[in-house]
């Protein structure tokens, strides 16, 4: 009978020994309190909790964490209220702050984000609000941070979901968005029929331009083909004159070679003096020795009679 009592007593004591046997996961840390007083902070692995003495205080996420706040009514510099909803990324630094900083870490955060977004945006016109996200998103990070610290928390990131105007402003903000579209499209319109113009005046002009220089090219190689038939002309006039000076330099020089006397270049003379009569002219001009031939001729007459 006590054998039965000493095996089951040793059962029992082996049973409340695996018991008080702890594995801490990867990216988890365990605050554990010794007698109601924090004892110390269990990390990754295998630990064994005192019986009766020792309890795990708390379990930590030791993950980055994200968290969705509702919407936040706030109020901006020129008095119009919107709704503005954000998400806080975070993340455990420290289990034993974590554990005794803050009684409620997540509440303690929504209400500092609350309060702190407020008065960024109390400072910002609405117009500045809906443009400057990033501004106000770097602002909540660093007074979050600064102010989680002490409780084993850091801000990674706040950013801002959406941000809700009133439906009056909402309204008035899709007619300028309208209004401004038209304006843009009128521009735009203006813009093409000026350019669409501008092409055609230049075509025009270009046209005019092509058709005055087509016309100058061609009056000028008119010109130079006036020019060139009338210096041929004038050059074949000169070169027949020449020729003719030169047959006529070439019978003379042939008759003095054959030993002409006076009596035969009289005769020549008279020759071309009949031809020169044949012709259409009404003046005659007789060179002085013909005229002195002409007299001998009339005085030869003279004496045959005689």
């Amino acid at each position: 009978m006590e054998v039965f009592i000493i095996i089951a007593l040793i059962l029992v004591v082996l049973i409340l020994l695996v018991s008080r046997i702890r594995i801490v996961p990867q990216a988890k840390a365990y605050v554990i309190e010794r007698l109601g007083a924090y004892y110390a902070t269990w990390e990754t692995g295998l630990h064994f909790l005192v019986p009766f003495i020792d309890r795990v205080a708390r379990r930590t996420n030791l993950k980055e964490m994200v968290v969705d706040f509702p919407p936040q009514p706030v109020i901006t510099k020129d008095n119009v209220t919107m709704q503005i909803d954000n998400v806080v990324f975070y993340q455990v630094t420290d289990p034993k702050l974590f554990a005794y900083g803050v009684e409620n870490p997540m509440s303690a955060i929504e209400n500092l984000t609350a309060t702190t977004l407020r008065n960024i945006i109390g400072e910002m016109e609405l117009d500045h609000t809906l443009t400057s996200r990033d501004i106000i998103n770097s602002k909540i990070t660093s007074i979050l941070d600064v102010a989680t610290d002490k409780w084993g928390i850091k801000v990674n990131r706040v950013e801002l979901k959406n941000i809700i105007p009133p439906a009056e402003i909402q309204d008035a903000m899709e007619k300028q968005m309208k209004a401004e579209r038209q304006r843009r499209e009128s521009i735009l319109r203006a813009e093409g029929e000026k350019h669409s113009q501008i092409l055609v005046a230049e075509g025009q002009k270009e046209s005019q331009i092509l058709k005055a220089q087509g016309e100058k090219e061609a009056a000028i190689l008119h010109a130079d083909a006036v020019r060139e038939q009338k210096i041929r002309e004038a050059t074949g006039e000169a070169e027949a004159i020449e020729l003719i000076q030169k047959a006529t330099a070439d019978g003379i020089r042939m008759l003095k070679e054959a030993g002409a006397d006076q009596s035969v270049l009289a005769l020549k003379s008279l020759e071309a003096l009949a031809k020169v009569a044949d012709g259409n002219a009404t003046k005659i001009i007789i060179p002085s020795e013909l005229q002195s031939l002409a007299g001998l001729a009339a005085s030869a007459k003279e004496l045959f009679k005689d």
